[in-house]
């Protein structure tokens, strides 16, 4: 594809990769002390980096990702499943010192808890003044934030510098109460274009009681936040109109990284030039297909599919 070609469809997903490890088809969920046993396991590529990313490049749009990895992670299945992607870790990091971040997923119900080592992840923001960092970058139209942003006054500066470039950006900070319930955080709001929050943060965030509230609050910020509510779609609002768009009736395995399959579908249309109702359309389908399977990134639909499937959406 032509350097051209790249920019103008491009997709940059900077933030947090994790070797997930998923257990799922529990038969219930155990207590302190207790122990469950599973014959439902898998190891994926994890984090919204990892899932954002493949569900993007599934569909076709150009991918790159920068993240920082142990060099444990260079001989993992999860690894190798970004790199026959045709994913670009050109820019990434491995430090020699830490290990890959890990996560243990527990599914059960339609939901999932989750355990974390990420001690790799402090201080990622510094990744983005590498120079091969930037080389990547300017060859990307959209750059997507997927981490915690911790603390957001030193982010706000590297989203600035993007802007400067004329990249527009998106984020999904995931659960991280202090980051979502930080002072600082709206001004490194004002920064982005796109905001994927889910509706527990959105209202974290806000502070509102109901999606609409938190929705209309957050436009004061996000030049278009979107929110996704689960089963029943997502909720975007633009120049004061609201749009909400359904999702697709599945049968749920594990939701681990459904809203980041859902960024990947959104990021997709966007840089395809599509209106924003067929961006959260793709989005929705994503996200949903994402919940059949173990792991966000195990169902991605073709471009064909996706079409067919988002025609459903009424």
């Amino acid at each position: 594809m032509p350097a051209s070609a790249r920019k103008d469809r491009g997709l940059a997903v900077f933030g947090e990769f994790f070797l997930d490890l998923v257990f799922y088809d529990l038969p219930r969920v155990p207590r302190m002390g207790e122990e469950v046993k599973t014959a439902s396991f898998a190891s994926f590529p994890g984090g919204g980096l990892a899932t954002t990313a493949l569900v993007a490049v599934g569909l076709g749009t150009p991918t790159t990702v920068i993240t920082r990895v142990g060099r444990d992670a260079l001989a993992s299945p999860a690894w190798r499943t970004l790199l026959r992607s045709g994913i670009s870790t050109e820019a990434c990091e491995v430090d020699p010192r830490l290990p890959t971040a890990l996560t243990v997923c527990a599914a059960f119900g339609g939901d999932r808890m989750m355990i974390t080592h990420d001690t790799i992840n402090r201080k990622l923001e510094r990744l983005l003044v590498r120079s091969n960092v930037q080389q990547q970058i300017r060859t990307t139209k959209h750059v997507h934030l997927a981490c915690g942003l911790r603390p957001p006054q030193a982010w706000r500066p590297a989203a600035r510098a993007l802007r400067r470039q004329g990249l527009t950006i998106s984020a999904d900070i995931g659960w991280n109460p202090e980051v979502l319930e930080s002072r600082r955080l709206p001004a490194l709001l004002k920064e982005l274009d796109f905001l994927f929050p889910n509706e527990l943060e959105a209202q974290a965030i806000t502070g509102a009681k109901t999606v609409e509230q938190a929705l209309r609050k957050l436009a004061g910020w996000v030049r278009v936040p979107v929110i996704k509510i689960g089963e029943d779609g997502s909720l975007a609002i633009r120049d004061g109109r609201i749009t909400r768009v359904r999702s697709i009736g599945v049968r749920t395995v594990d939701a681990t990284g459904a809203g980041d399959a859902f960024n990947g579908g959104f990021l997709h249309g966007y840089l395809a030039g599509w209106p924003l109702e067929a961006c959260m359309r793709a989005g929705n389908v994503c996200g949903a297909l994402a919940t059949t399977r173990p792991g966000g990134s195990s169902a991605i639909p073709t471009r064909g599919k996706l079409l067919g499937l988002m025609k459903k959406i009424r």
